[in-house]
Order: structure tokens, then sequence, then C-alpha cells
């Protein structure tokens, strides 16, 4: 199998972590000579935020306001991460990755650079409606409609123009994927829409 570079888009509640998880099993076990590298920038902000630093400190607060960290904080975090574990051998799956406008061209040099062949986009489109019903129905404090609603709001105004800005570069393989179905029926679709199968 030739070395896979999916980069996952889709509004809070899409179930797009879900999918990565599922395709980093198919990965895995469909091609065992490769390791998969998955990067999930919240979960790399949460251990850094973990430190004992003055960034990090910083990060904290801003995170916890619900405040917008700068542009070089996320770059920083997938870029370190990349240049740490990255040996040119591995099936990359991004996850949180290049979520704002300014951020997706920093990522397509940096798959330019480590020679990585027409990466694929996977956007997993959701309702606003389909999405409030699935967050409210968890449970979770924070998942309210006011809080929901300016989540939405900002995937719309951030993430779009930047997986818009990937589709237009003519380099990356864009797949829009039907993200209202069971979690095994969009897993499926995106195992087609990659692989053919």
């Amino acid at each position: 199998m030739n070395l896979r570079t999916v980069i996952f888009y889709g509004p809070s509640g899409s179930g797009k972590g879900t999918q990565a998880s599922l395709l980093k099993e198919y990965l895995e076990k469909n091609d065992p000579a490769h390791k998969v590298l998955y990067i999930e920038t919240g979960e790399q902000f949460r251990g850094f935020m973990a430190k004992d630093n003055f960034t990090a400190r910083l990060v904290e607060k801003v995170v916890g306001e619900g405040g917008l960290l700068p542009e070089f904080l996320p770059i920083w975090v997938w870029a370190s991460f990349l240049v740490d574990h990255y040996t040119g051998a591995e099936h990359l799956i991004l996850d949180g990755l290049a979520r704002r406008r300014d951020e997706a061209p920093v990522l397509a040099h940096a798959l330019m650079f480590y020679e990585r062949p027409r990466p694929d986009v996977v956007v997993l489109n959701v309702s606003r409606a389909w999405v409030l019903e699935r967050l409210t129905a968890r449970g979770r404090h924070d998942d309210t409609q006011q809080e929901v609603d300016r989540r939405l709001s900002w995937y719309e105004e951030h993430a779009r123009p930047a997986f818009e800005y990937l589709a237009g570069a003519g380099k990356f393989s864009v797949h829009e994927i039907n993200g209202e179905q069971t979690v095994a029926e969009v897993h499926k679709d995106i195992v087609k829409a990659l692989f053919g199968e």
C-alpha cells in the first residue's frame, strides 16, 4: 500500500476523531509494514498544558476562557511532533491541524517538504440541527445550544476557509463525506473514497 496522508475536517460533534481512529485501525490492519502517525492537536495541547512553564500557563488561560490561540502555537505543536516522530515511512492521519486559513499554506508547504504526494482531505459534512441534537443528547455541561452554535459558527468562519484553501491548491484530493450516518457507514464511505473498496 502506498503511504497515505489524510487530513480530517468536520465541526464539533461530527465524529471526526472517531473516524480518524477507525482509519488508523484500518491502516494498521491492512498495511502492517508501515506505522501510522496520528496527530491530534487537541490531545497535544492537553499534554502541553500539563507542563509547568510560562507558555503552558498562558495556553491554559486562553483555552479556559474559550479564547483563540495564536496561529504559531498549533503550527508549533504539529511541526514539533513531525520533527520528533516522522521518519518518512509512516502513514499520516492529521486531526485538528490547519483549522484556520492562515495555517493551511504552512501545512501544505510542510507536506511538500516531506514529499507526501497528493494528500487526502476528508470533510465530514453534517447539519447544524444534527450536531445540536447529537451534542445536547450526551449531556455535557458545555454542550448548551448557545455553546454549540458558537463552535459551529467558528468552524464555518475559520476551518471551512482552511480546507477550501487546500481544495483550491490543486495538490490535495478532497472527499466530502455524509457524516449523518452510522459510525460504520461513515467509515465505509471514507474507506471507499480513499481506497476504492
